[in-house]
């Protein structure tokens, strides 16, 4: 390899000075001491020309360091002034910033696209450091999840969400949980998964939330269609069978009533026999006619409606029963201009059933009132509220209202809350509830 300029100027610089020493050495030998006042300078002055050559690249490589220290590889070195030697040296340092720069902006660019990558997408991302639960990094979609602008402790969730804090904590790297988290009195499912790395030897977890609401929600919906299905159509096999046999021997003991020995009430025991079978096989098929409906919502027609026509509709159609009742109803609508797209016929429906069982929740009470309100969040979801001043229900009764068939009322089917939260599926939206005994309840729909 041929040599560069640098070695052939080192090299020419050390043989100098041996050179020197060498001829210094012998005058001393030869006691030539006169020529000793011509060689001390010179090699004195070789000597501090090798000694400022080596502090010249020592304060180079400084600076050089200084640099990688702070990160900063925008410094550039001149390679214009110096000597070859420092130009060299400069030019190799030019050429290693700018391979860092190159490398900074690849991993910036790689950072900034997950970033977007992960902002986008619909599961929360939460990264903290294990021992100090210090917060990483948080994307938008857990901050509207939970509800939270800026969390700079994992440890700070206790003050925000403490059962989901102890549950976090509880959870091991691997694995996942189904937690609850309520968003807007609206409750959530949603599914949470743990995992652990190790970077600049600090441990971290990475904690991903996923909302599987929607999905539990269907799927459970689909369960009970199918088995209100089965149940229904075996119901219907079983007990039509039985009405047309109950009216085949109605015609039957009627034809031959005259011929049949009436002793001791025999002919009004059967007639009331027969009429009470004949009875509750047609009350059962009319209910499970009514069970079937579950499964013969049509699809919504939608289009753009305002909240306003929605109430005022909903005003004139149940004012009468409620003034005979004397129930208030007062309707809160804050923004009259307020559109939705929804299917009307539904969600009236909806909203019928919501105020019949408000009416139902308030008749003890002193002074019985209902509230009609809408409007909008922040993040453009509609919500229609019914609130009343009733009773209230337990969690128990919570816990259980929107499946099918159970019902809190001497007549209920146990059908109308359970229809109207797949009508809200329909419109990919949700029901929620929030209740307190002694303090009424509030049902929201959120589209």
């Amino acid at each position: 390899m041929k040599p560069q300029p640098i070695q052939w100027s080192l090299l020419i610089g050390v043989l100098l000075l041996l050179a020197t020493i060498t001829v210094t050495a012998f005058a001393i030998t030869l006691q030539a001491y006169q020529w000793l006042l011509l060689l001390l300078p010179l090699m004195s002055y070789q000597v501090i020309r090798f000694y400022r050559s080596g502090m010249q690249v020592q304060e180079e490589v400084n600076n050089f360091a200084e640099g990688i220290r702070y990160r900063d590889f925008s410094r550039k070195f001149n390679v214009e002034s110096g000597r070859a030697g420092l130009r060299m040296l400069r030019e190799g340092f030019n050429n290693i910033n700018d391979a860092f720069r190159q490398i900074s902006r690849e991993k910036e660019t790689q950072f900034q696209y997950l970033q977007q990558m992960l902002e986008l997408v619909d599961t929360g991302i939460l990264s903290y450091e294990t021992e100090s639960g210090e917060v990483g990094w948080m994307n938008d979609s857990l901050k509207k999840l939970l509800q939270i602008p800026y969390l700079k402790s994992i440890h700070a969730l206790t003050k925000r969400n403490e059962p989901l804090y102890r549950q976090l904590m509880q959870l091991k790297p691997g694995k996942s949980i189904v937690v609850d988290v309520r968003q807007s009195n609206s409750p959530l499912k949603v599914m949470v998964s743990v995992t652990a790395f190790e970077t600049d030897h600090k441990r971290y977890q990475l904690i991903a939330f996923q909302n599987v609401h929607a999905a539990l929600d269907e799927n459970e919906s689909m369960a009970w269609q199918r088995l209100l299905s089965v149940l229904t159509h075996e119901i219907m096999n079983s007990v039509a069978p039985i009405s047309s046999l109950a009216d085949t021997l109605q015609s039957r003991m009627g034809a031959s009533g005259a011929t049949l020995h009436n002793g001791d009430g025999l002919l009004e025991d059967l007639q009331a026999g027969i009429d009470t079978i004949r009875k509750r096989s047609e009350g059962l098929l009319r209910f499970t006619q009514v069970y079937r409906n579950l499964n013969k919502i049509s699809q919504p027609h939608i289009k753009q409606v305002y909240i306003r026509d929605l109430f005022e509709n909903m005003y004139h159609l149940m004012a009468p029963m409620l003034e005979q009742k004397k129930i208030e109803l007062e309707i809160v609508l804050k923004e009259p201009d307020l559109v939705q797209e929804l299917d009307s016929n539904l969600v009236d429906q909806v909203l019928i059933n919501l105020i019949v069982n408000a009416v139902d929740a308030v008749k003890e009470q002193e002074h019985p009132r209902i509230v009609l309100s809408a409007g909008q969040q922040p993040d453009q979801v509609t919500w229609i509220r019914v609130t009343d001043n009733g009773s209230g229900m337990d969690q128990e009764i919570l816990d259980n209202i929107f499946i099918p068939f159970f019902t809190t009322k001497k007549n209920g089917s146990g059908i109308g809350l359970n229809l109207c939260k797949q009508i809200m599926r329909l419109h990919n939206g949700n029901i929620a509830v929030h209740s307190e005994e002694g303090k009424g309840s509030s049902f929201v729909l959120n589209f």
